[in-house]
C-alpha cells in the first residue's frame, strides 16, 4: 500500500509550488490575454499543499476585466477536491472573457471537469485527461455510509453533465466512462469530444509530478512507472562511471 501521509504529493513533505500570484495581478499581453498555470492540485486548504477556490478567485479579482479578452488556464493536475473545481468553474464563466483551458501535462479527475467546462480545451502534445466517478470518505453506521453513497451519485452525476456539455452524449453515458475510470491521449480526448484540438508541437514547460498510486492500476501509469525506474538506474549507472574515471 502507497504511502499517502501528504496526499496526492506521496510521503513527500510539500513544499509551495503554485505560481498563481495572488499578491500582485497576472500580467495580460496586448492581446488582452492572462495566463494562469495550475500545476497542482486542486485542494481548499491551499497554500503548500495546492491551488484553492479561494486563491483563484483572489488572483481573478485583481484583474481588470475591461481588459481581459481571453483566459487561459495551463493545467497540470491529479485533480483534487470537486467542491473547489466547480467554484472556479463558476469564477471563470462569471468573468467577461473567453476561457481556454489547456493541458499541459495531466487534467485527472477534478481537473478534467475543470478543462471540460472551458469555452476550448487544448491538449499538448502527450498530455493526458482522466475522468472517474466522485470519491469521498465516510466514518459511521450503515445509514451514513447509504446517504454518502446517494450523494457520491449525485455528484458524479453533476460532473458527467459537465463533459455531456461539453462533448454531447447523455450524463448517463459519461457516468458508463467515468465508472470505468477512462484516460485519454490527447488524440483520444479530441476524438471523445472533451478537447477542441491537440497543440501544435513545440517548446514545452517544465511540468510538476504526483503520486499516481492512489488511481487504479493503468497502462499509461504502469508505464510512467517504468520509464522513470529505468532512467533512474541509468543515471546511478553513468554516476557510477564518471566517479571511477575521477578516481
Amino acid at each position: 500500500m502507497s504511502d499517502s501521509r501528504y496526499r496526492f504529493h506521496g510521503s513527500n513533505q510539500p513544499a509551495r509550488r503554485s505560481v498563481l500570484n495572488t499578491v500582485e495581478p497576472a500580467e495580460v499581453d496586448e492581446a488582452g490575454v492572462v495566463t494562469f498555470q495550475l500545476y497542482d492540485p486542486i485542494d481548499s486548504w491551499g497554500g503548500e499543499w495546492g491551488v484553492s477556490a479561494k486563491e483563484f478567485t483572489a488572483a481573478l479579482s485583481l484583474l481588470d476585466e475591461s481588459a481581459v479578452n481571453e483566459i487561459r488556464v495551463h493545467i497540470n493536475s491529479p485533480g483534487g477536491e470537486v467542491f473547489e473545481a466547480i467554484t472556479i468553474i463558476n469564477a471563470l464563466r462569471r468573468f467577461d472573457a473567453r476561457v481556454v483551458a489547456v493541458v499541459d501535462g495531466l487534467a485527472a479527475s477534478a481537473a478534467s471537469v475543470l478543462a471540460a467546462a472551458a469555452d476550448e480545451l487544448v491538449m499538448a502534445p502527450n498530455s493526458t485527461l482522466m475522468i472517474h466517478d466522485a470519491w469521498g470518505v465516510c466514518v459511521g453506521p450503515a445509514t451514513d455510509m447509504r446517504s454518502m453513497a446517494d450523494l457520491l451519485d449525485k455528484l458524479s452525476d453533476n460532473i458527467a453533465d459537465v463533459y455531456a456539455a461539453k462533448a454531447g452524449g447523455s450524463a448517463a453515458d459519461w457516468r458508463e466512462r467515468m465508472l470505468a475510470e477512462t484516460w485519454y491521449t490527447a488524440d483520444e480526448a479530441v476524438e471523445a469530444g472533451l478537447a477542441n484540438s491537440v497543440e501544435a508541437r513545440g517548446p514545452v514547460e517544465p511540468a510538476a509530478s504526483f503520486d499516481l498510486s492512489i488511481y487504479q492500476p493503468s497502462p499509461v501509469t504502469g508505464q510512467v512507472a517504468a520509464f522513470w525506474d529505468g532512467a533512474a538506474a541509468l543515471a546511478a549507472t553513468r554516476h557510477r562511471l564518471n566517479s571511477e574515471k575521477v578516481d
